[in-house]
């Protein structure tokens, strides 16, 4: 965590302007559009990372689905996650997360301001109302992340089970899947070095509705955690 005070500290002069355009941004919703909004965000996170020492590559982004109205489904390492896709995804998106995100400050904004849900894991009924609610808004045309492990790897880039629940949204909604695969995001907010750190992070090919109709949510769950673990095991080999 020590990276996020380095970021801080080297946009200091800014930081007031941002927080200002945050908090108008968050207490006006319906003035500013979410294509703004988002931009907002974006800009904002790639002066960040770079201030942070943080290179990323990417690529795949011509995977990803020309009309909005699909779901992200990554592997999880930490909270620069989002940050990472914040700065190499064009079109805005929420999350689906964990209600303990609420309690970080500045963090909780970024979030409310994308328009992302909260889920309180304990509470199954709770879970499954948020879950309708995405699915509802993916059909109007909203692009969402979830991670299906569900909390994050504390193994590095070894990617835990895929949780074949998290995928009933797309089910329902009939929406593109898109998998991607994130590599070394853990080591810029969940190590304590501040030292210059390279992320990785790749959109690879879609499911669209026709290829996974006749799928298990566990089927698709099983198939998406093999399509990004043989993507990690290939840029890893490729270093």
């Amino acid at each position: 965590m020590e990276r996020i005070l380095v970021m801080v500290l080297r946009s200091i002069f800014q930081l007031p302007y941002w927080l200002y355009l945050l908090n108008k941004y968050k207490k006006h919703p319906d003035k500013y559009s979410e294509q703004t909004r988002y931009a907002f965000l974006h800009r904002l996170t790639v002066k960040a990372n770079r201030r942070g020492g943080v290179h990323i590559t990417c690529t795949g982004t011509e995977n990803l689905p020309k009309e909005s109205g699909y779901i992200l489904f990554g592997n999880h390492q930490g909270l620069f996650d989002a940050l990472l896709l914040l700065e190499t995804h064009d079109k805005p998106f929420a999350t689906v997360s964990k209600i303990e995100i609420q309690n970080i400050p500045f963090l909780r904004d970024v979030f409310t301001l994308l328009g992302s849900k909260f889920i309180v894991r304990e509470d199954v009924r709770q879970s499954l109302k948020v879950l309708n609610e995405v699915t509802e808004e993916v059909k109007q045309g909203k692009n969402y992340l979830i991670f299906p492990e569900g909390t994050r790897s504390k193994n590095g880039n070894q990617i835990q089970e895929f949780k074949g629940g998290s995928f009933k949204s797309a089910m329902n909604a009939k929406c593109p899947i898109v998998p991607i695969a994130i590599l070394d995001s853990y080591k810029v907010f969940d190590t304590h070095s501040i030292k210059k750190t390279s992320v990785q992070i790749h959109y690879l090919k879609p499911l669209y509705y026709d290829d996974y109709k006749g799928m298990k949510s566990n089927d698709i769950a099983a198939y998406v955690s093999e399509t990004i673990k043989n993507k990690i095991a290939e840029s890893e080999a490729a270093l």
